[in-house]
């Protein structure tokens, strides 16, 4: 039994919508923040609680704008000269994780440095989920505990009971996540090899594997143009797959994606609630991770192994 009196939840303000639910699953009140915006932009943070001694949980995901990544930057500084106990980022999507190497000459490794930034403002530990990839746990001086949205959304692929299942992964570089699901749930793997032109524009693409007659369910870490899951989702259909859906983690869906989405093959695409979604594409729907993530806190802070979070 955890001790209401050891620990604080926060919210930045883009995430307060699930930080209130994982609050809600962990029987205790979201604590006071005041973010304070000045004309020029500018903006600080100011606990309305005493924090003195606390274990300390600041939720939010660091997707675009940059505003969100400040925010928990100055929630971190904040927390450390107000003397928490021990400052705990629970950030759902870890922005700038596709910067994770360099991949042409002079450019920047983002998640390396995103990882300094927070490890200088003074945070403890962080809770996050699906890593773009995922050694930007090593980028860290500090733990991470790994969370994986397949805890959510391997229940709703089994509870849709689908015949001729196939899962697929929209790219090689997707391959180990949509083998796992594969593996898992004992069901054939299809990859979709393809080639870009530049950044968000994919040129061509080949299945390899057989989707005729199946099921196919696209595995990815994260949508954001939709440019190639819903290309590879209607060759698939065109190549005979009786349905194609799609499954991901964060729901980036940015540009023209709800429209690429809402005219492409797919019956439906899955996300789980780490980026808040506010265009409404009849195709999309969403599953909370709030009490994934509020067990982690409770199993954290009764010392406990998190383990047993990992379905796959």
């Amino acid at each position: 039994m955890i001790d209401s009196n050891s620990f604080m939840v926060f919210s930045g303000t883009a995430t307060k919508y699930l930080a209130e639910k994982i609050c809600q699953s962990l029987n205790c009140p979201l604590g006071k923040l005041v973010m304070t915006r000045f004309s020029d932009g500018e903006f600080s943070v100011s606990y309305e609680q005493s924090i003195r001694g606390r274990d300390v949980f600041l939720v939010q995901s660091t997707f675009p704008t940059s505003d969100n990544l400040m925010e928990l930057l100055l929630m971190i500084d904040a927390a450390k000269r107000a003397s928490a106990k021990s400052i705990i980022a629970v950030m759902p999507y870890f922005g700038w994780a596709r910067q994770d190497r360099k991949d042409k000459p002079r450019v920047s490794i983002g998640a390396k440095l995103v990882a300094d930034l927070l490890s200088v403002a003074g945070v403890d530990r962080v809770i996050t989920m699906d890593l773009h990839a995922d050694q930007i746990q090593g980028f860290f001086n500090v733990p991470v505990d790994h969370l994986y949205a397949s805890g959510v959304i391997l229940p709703y692929l089994q509870q849709l009971k689908l015949d001729d299942m196939v899962i697929a992964s929209p790219d090689v570089g997707g391959s180990k996540r949509a083998n796992t699901y594969a593996k898992y749930l004992g069901v054939p793997l299809v990859l979709c090899n393809k080639t870009r032109s530049r950044a968000n524009v994919v040129a061509t693409m080949q299945i390899i594997g057989d989707v005729k007659d199946k099921n196919v369910v696209i595995i990815d870490d994260m949508v954001d143009t939709a440019g190639t899951i819903t290309k590879a989702a209607d060759i698939m259909k065109a190549a005979g797959a009786k349905s194609v859906r799609a499954c991901a983690s964060h729901c980036v869906m940015s540009g023209p994606a709800n429209e690429r989405v809402q005219e492409s093959a797919l019956e439906e695409i899955v996300f789980t609630d780490s980026i808040p979604y506010t265009h409404r594409c009849t195709k999309v729907k969403q599953l909370s991770v709030a009490d994934m993530f509020a067990k982690t806190i409770k199993l954290l802070l009764e010392n406990k192994s998190i383990s047993d979070q990992y379905l796959i």
